[in-house]
């Protein structure tokens, strides 16, 4: 069976769903609008990528699997750690930054650790695999709920709202990563399912539900992880997985990973800092090609992407 070319869009759209989300799209101009966005929609993308790596990751059955993609995994995070590294090498907390990743590389080494665990826990029953995904999932998303709703002492309250606390491989990434491993594992399929388009919708909505819920009754701050997220982004996955067009290339793929990895290193640029109109397209006129620069680069070097 050859590549799903339905899947590799996907990640296109969701790799353009967390660029326009670190761009707080439409801020400045609806800011009720762009929080629903920022804060609602554009948050399926990290969890749906990651249940996609966990659908696959059922493959990696052996202990050379698994150091195979480990080492493949960790290279990429180290070659981009280095490439960001005149952002982050003067934190105070510098070893944080490390082992937790700088800005949006959080999400490749936390892929790394919640893959190692899920390997070490991938022979448990299903029902642990889920009791786990669901225990987890919970204590990340109530910090940082309390830390949004600010109820304990200053002391307590600073520790609740740091994202490293919140949004990690133990409270994101094991827990979808752990839902894709058990959708291949059961083979659970939604297109027996004849109105299966409308649950996901229903779900989608549930997502911009919350964020509504969110601004209007717990402030407008940031958030990361909506409880809505563990129904909406398997059932997004599930939805695209069907829509089955066979592809040999890895193109699609390797481009939304190289708008993932890049774009924030074209926002924190001084000429983009710079731009007054056309902000958006401008930026979009010059990430694009790059990234197709970056996968050109990738079939030459490897590793890059």
């Amino acid at each position: 069976m050859g590549r799903n070319l339905t899947i590799d869009i996907l990640k296109i759209i969701l790799a353009f769903f967390v660029v326009f989300l670190h761009m707080n799209f439409l801020k400045d101009t609806y800011p009720q609008l762009s929080y629903v966005l920022v804060n609602g929609l554009f948050r399926i993308a990290v969890p749906v990528f990651l249940v996609i790596t966990g659908f696959y990751f059922l493959h990696i059955d052996h202990s050379k699997k698994l150091k195979k993609w480990l080492f493949r995994t960790f290279l990429l995070y180290a070659i981009w750690m280095l490439i960001y590294i005149s952002y982050w090498k003067d934190n105070d907390q510098i070893l944080l930054m490390i082992i937790f990743g700088y800005h949006h590389l959080w999400y490749l080494i936390g892929t790394f650790f919640s893959g190692t665990i899920l390997f070490l826990l991938r022979k448990q029953s299903s029902s642990i695999l889920i009791f786990l995904t669901v225990f987890l999932f919970l204590i990340g998303y109530a910090v940082q709920v309390l830390g949004n709703l600010h109820y304990f002492e200053k002391e307590q309250d600073s520790v609740l709202n740091m994202y490293l606390f919140y949004r990690n491989f133990l409270f994101v990434c094991f827990p979808f990563l752990t839902i894709g491993f058990l959708i291949n594992k059961h083979q659970i399929d939604l297109s027996k399912y004849r109105y299966s388009y409308f649950l996901v919708i229903l779900t989608v909505f549930c997502v911009i539900g919350e964020a509504v819920l969110d601004y209007y009754w717990i402030g407008s701050e940031s958030t990361d992880i909506l409880f809505s997220l563990l129904f909406a982004c398997p059932l997004v996955f599930l939805y695209f997985k069907n829509v089955y067009v066979k592809t040999n290339t890895k193109i699609l793929a390797n481009l939304s990973t190289a708008i993932y990895v890049v774009h924030p290193l074209i926002m924190k640029s001084t000429f983009y800092e710079e731009l007054q109109s056309f902000k958006i397209l401008i930026f979009l006129a010059i990430l694009i090609p790059v990234s197709f620069a970056l996968v050109y680069l990738n079939n030459k070097l490897k590793y890059l992407l």
